[in-house]
């Protein structure tokens, strides 16, 4: 199991989503096929398919632990799954 397969199990979990890395959390949102646009401290994604736009904003290294949730709650409503490339 690859690191960003073990990120998606860990988030699924909820058990640890204070600690989870914020450039960590950004880059599985890449590999979960979303767009990126920064706006100052904004990481704004977006992915065709999913109407919510997700916003994550740093909490020093780590993510903000109710965006975690936001991202495990469009993880498991859409089924999304890492491409076979990433």
């Amino acid at each position: 199991m690859g690191k960003y397969q073990k990120l998606i199990e860990i988030i699924k979990d909820g058990e640890s989503d204070t600690h989870i890395a914020f450039d960590d959390l950004c880059r599985l949102m890449n590999k979960l096929g979303f767009d990126e646009r920064i706006r100052g401290s904004h990481h704004i994604f977006r992915k065709s398919g999913v109407p919510e736009r997700t916003n994550l904003q740093r909490e020093g290294d780590k993510a903000k632990a109710y965006q975690v949730h936001q991202i495990r709650s469009i993880i498991l409503k859409y089924k999304l799954r890492l491409n076979q490339d990433a």
